[in-house]
């Protein structure tokens, strides 16, 4: 019958893995490159690079990226999403191929500035194009393997790196998103249709620049303060300017007749509550992610690539069950499903708690795979959810809230969670080192890093000095996976308050937050 006919595109499945494609090697770069900062430092084989030099290698793709991801949501719904999509994509291997050959650390940080304004050209209008070219039935199964990608692509960015930098030159971590690159442009060019708002009005200029000036400016502040301290007035200028701009762009959107982002859609829950779950869980895991990586590499020992594959166990559950979670909405509701993948969540980074420098690794593995499969439940719910609030000329709106809010939160996580963990390692480490000389003392106080850099030079010393380095380490990471299974425990209260339940059969055409705004004016 005609209300059962699916809208969908004929060649939505294939465009699907196009669009997984193109999202993969953007959520690589995120991750890849960690693995390689050693040897960047590395004056003979890698640049020689300093560890500001190193910072701003991975902070000026993280801004630039952070900054324009609203930016180019918005302009991508006006002037063609396949058409962003082509540009990003090329845009990004140039970039890639750029820094692959880079010949000092500024050039490096630059090119890494370009490869960001590429990836927030691709990052929105993969979400987007999913939106236009799937049924609404379907399009929560779609979304849920888009969330998959994701979560693949965040674990096997360092077993990746770390299998490159074993046989290959340091450069080889960006060279190889070329030929990705280059496959995904002749694809989408061939499969992928074009699409916009038919209907754009003006460009609201002023709430785009200040949606820039205020994203960039916070991400500044919260990534250099998560580095350097949040004890100096530069940082707080940043963010409580950015957070001040941001408001400004509140305002303004308030005001304006042809808004980027219709604002009052935070007065709804349905779309707030999952943008509010998705910016909780990303701060929650990005700051697991960033000690768990520490612990592994000098803790336990391993090198990059065991230590990449010991967070396999986290992407293969996001593999099994994100894709399946849209059936599973379907059965219980979203309210149910995202719930009882927060409670996993909680339980997974709770249980850190509990791990110490003897625990047997696979335990470390199997709470990997338990916080994936419950990000698997929640992601793909909450990212539903955001985009059905939005009917599918708009559907770049809301990707681009979606992923401006979950980088923004993990650079919030890595940063907040980074100062809990660097406060409570001080603290303890400061009577074990306490008679060393002065360079030395401050050198292992500082940082884990630095504790194992210095022990080289303390002879006998060392093993006293590396003991205690590991158990302060392993202290301050239970503080730190105590705040993320309590963040990750805020959001499953907001998903019982807020989260709609089980789907109901619309009567009303109108997307649900266009219904309910409309009943509040």
């Amino acid at each position: 019958m005609e209300p059962h006919e699916n809208t969908g595109h004929p060649r939505r499945w294939a465009i699907l893995g196009v669009l997984v494609i193109s999202l993969l090697v953007v959520v690589l770069d995120n991750t890849i490159l960690n693995v390689a900062l050693r040897t960047l430092a590395d004056p003979v084989h890698g640049l020689g690079a300093s560890q500001g030099e190193l910072e701003w290698a991975i902070n000026s793709y993280t801004l630039v990226f952070a900054g324009l991801l609203f930016t180019f949501g918005v302009l991508g719904d006006r002037l063609g999403r396949k058409r962003f999509l082509m540009v990003g994509l090329a845009l990004f291997g140039l970039a890639s191929l750029l820094s692959a050959y880079a010949q000092d650390p500024g050039q490096l940080i630059a090119t890494r500035a370009l490869m960001g304004v590429g990836g927030a050209a691709i990052m929105p209008v993969t979400l987007s194009i999913i939106s236009n070219v799937f049924d609404p039935r379907e399009r929560a199964k779609a979304i849920g393997v888009w969330a998959g990608a994701v979560g693949l692509a965040v674990a096997i960015g360092p077993v990746l790196g770390g299998a490159l930098l074993e046989h290959y030159w340091w450069g080889s971590v960006f060279l190889i998103n070329v030929p990705v690159v280059a496959l995904g442009v002749v694809l989408v060019a061939a499969l992928v249709p074009e699409s916009r708002d038919p209907r754009p009005g003006r460009v609201d200029v002023l709430g785009v620049l200040l949606s820039v000036v205020g994203l960039v400016a916070l991400t500044y502040g919260i990534i250099d303060g998560g580095e350097h301290g949040f004890d100096r007035s530069r940082v707080w200028l940043a963010v409580v300017g950015g957070l001040a701009v941001l408001g400004w762009f509140v305002a303004h959107e308030l005001r304006s007749d042809h808004p980027s982002l219709d604002v009052r859609l935070f007065r709804v829950p349905r779309f707030a509550a999952p943008v509010a779950l998705v910016g909780l869980v990303f701060f929650a895991a990005m700051g697991v992610m960033f000690f768990g990586a520490f612990y592994l590499q000098l803790v336990r020992g391993y090198s990059p690539l065991e230590s990449g594959l010991l967070f396999l166990p986290f992407a293969a559950a996001q593999l099994i069950f994100a894709p399946r979670s849209a059936a599973m909405v379907r059965r219980y509701g979203g309210r149910a499903v995202a719930g009882v993948g927060l409670l996993l969540t909680a339980a997974a980074l709770g249980a850190f708690v509990l791990i110490d420098a003897d625990t047997p690794i696979w335990i470390f593995s199997a709470l990997g795979f338990v916080q994936g499969a419950g990000m698997a439940n929640i992601m793909p719910p909450a990212t539903e959810s955001i985009m059905s609030a939005l009917p599918r000329e708009k559907a770049g709106v809301g990707s681009a809230v979606s992923n401006t809010v979950r980088q923004v939160a993990g650079a919030l996580g890595v940063a907040v969670l980074g100062s809990v963990l660097s406060a409570v390692y001080r603290n303890d480490v400061a009577s074990a080192v306490s008679g060393l000389p002065a360079p030395v003392r401050d050198a292992a106080q500082e940082s884990i890093s630095g504790a194992y850099a210095v022990a080289g030079r303390l002879g006998a010393g060392a093993p006293r000095l590396i003991d205690a380095a590991n158990g302060s380490f392993v202290s301050a990471m239970h503080w730190a996976a105590g705040v993320s299974a309590l963040v990750a425990l805020l959001g499953f209260v907001i998903v019982l308050r807020w989260m709609p339940g089980r789907p109901v059969i619309e009567t009303d055409a109108r997307p649900a937050t266009e219904r309910e705004l409309a009943g509040t004016a």
